[in-house]
């Protein structure tokens, strides 16, 4: 018996152990688990042009690593961080050899800033201008888990190792979904520098600036650091059809998805009585389009009548043309109720449709990203509500300017006709 109840014991011990180690006590009481720090990788130029001595009287390799040292002084510490160079080591004419010339100085993680910046301070301006291979490697360094993930590029000039075209690059990591964002900084740019590093970030969503002084790169590196720590909605894929039918159907939320020039794609959205439908949508021209261009963004039926829309047009002069719509769906007391005694819904199909072109050299795939905002809010009491008109509370102002026009179009007629009998009688 008393074997027994010591086995029984040993048993209940082990059990209990392998119930600590395979569920901790932070998942038995629901909390959730914690979230995987943000990863940023500064790329930096090292080629020969960063001796060019044309920053605040310095070098240009003089002011980057003046702006380093302040921005690794900076970095939040739930931020990941990591150094990549390219041009760096190989001083040599072989091209084949320079355009390899690129290499991680500091690997993604927890920053230990006196490392960091003994890193940085060894680098000469030494070789070539490998921009694709250094994105490329850069995306493999912060490849893994689901943590946001950013680029921040600063080079002086353009990628020097053609064909590997560093905006294809970054247009290839956009196509694999995984949200990393590339932000460019151009030191000093010419013409060509910045449309190539513009291209880079509007291919991925992230943004270019010219800089022209010390503080200038060490504000904006630091700020996009910031951004990576506290970063914004991460958009949710998902894929569009060719008709209502076989749509996907979306609930509240931001969803990312990729449309060729001029398509259509569909969408569904459950719609309750007593709730308003709110869409958005953006198509981001990531790659040279032609001018004069749109999107449209309608709501219809499952029956195919429309029920409202929204559209915009641009001009070649934006890199994102958004436009977005409003249904309300009012309740009217005799809905029909589903099994859990909801008022049954009303499908709505939600059609992207762009009318961008380009010339026969652009490539039409992948497609144009696209990013969708779908809103369910308490829909307006009254049909009167001139919130659904579009124009809110706009629309008193418009009736106060109205009268205030009429009511000086009286005061002015009468003066005028005052002022006529006057000098008629004179």
């Amino acid at each position: 018996m008393i074997t027994r109840r010591w086995l029984a014991a040993g048993a209940g011990g082990l059990l209990a152990v392998l119930a600590v180690g395979l569920f901790p006590a932070n998942a038995a009481a629901g909390e959730p688990a914690a979230k995987e720090s943000p990863k940023v990788e500064l790329v930096l130029d090292v080629s020969g042009s960063m001796r060019a001595t044309d920053i605040d009287g310095k070098s240009r390799m003089a002011a980057a690593k003046q702006a380093f040292n302040e921005v690794l002084d900076a970095v939040p510490d739930e931020v990941q961080l990591g150094i990549r160079t390219l041009g760096a080591n190989y001083p040599g004419d072989d091209r084949q050899v320079g355009c390899k010339d690129t290499k991680q100085l500091y690997p993604v993680g927890r920053l230990d800033r006196t490392e960091a910046k003994t890193a940085v301070a060894t680098l000469a301006p030494t070789g070539w201008t490998p921009i694709g291979p250094a994105l490329l490697g850069a995306a493999d360094d912060l490849k893994g888990g689901d943590a946001t993930r950013r680029i921040v590029l600063i080079t002086d000039g353009e990628d020097t190792c053609a064909p590997l075209d560093p905006c294809e690059v970054a247009r290839d990591i956009a196509a694999q979904g995984i949200h990393l964002v590339i932000d460019t900084l151009g030191l000093v740019p010419d013409a060509k520098t910045r449309n190539q590093l513009l291209c880079i970030a509007e291919a991925t969503g992230g943004t270019y600036t010219s800089v022209q002084h010390t503080d200038e790169l060490s504000g904006r590196v630091k700020q996009l650091v910031d951004r990576a720590a506290t970063p914004a909605v991460k958009p949710v894929a998902t894929e569009g059809a060719k008709s209502c039918e076989g749509a996907p159907k979306l609930g509240a939320g931001l969803y990312s998805d990729r449309e060729t020039f001029g398509e259509h794609r569909w969408y569904r959205v459950d719609v309750r009585p007593g709730q308003e439908l709110r869409a958005s949508v953006s198509v981001s021209a990531d790659r040279a389009v032609n001018n004069d261009y749109g999107v449209l963004l309608r709501a219809s039926t499952t029956h195919g009548r429309e029920i409202v829309r929204g559209s915009e047009a641009g001009d070649g002069r934006t890199d994102a043309i958004s436009t977005g719509l409003r249904y309300p769906k009012r309740e009217t007391g005799d809905e029909d109720t589903d099994a859990d005694g909801k008022p049954v819904a009303e499908t709505v199909c939600l059609q992207v449709s762009n009318s961008f072109a380009a010339g026969p050299s652009v490539k039409t795939t992948p497609g144009l990203p696209v990013e969708l905002t779908v809103d369910l809010v308490d829909a307006p009491d009254d049909t009167s509500d001139v919130a659904s008109f579009g124009l809110g509370r706009g629309w008193w102002l418009l009736a106060v300017l109205v009268l205030a026009g009429f009511l000086a179009g009286l005061v002015w007629g009468w003066i005028s006709r005052w002022r006529v009998s006057v000098w008629r009688t004179n």
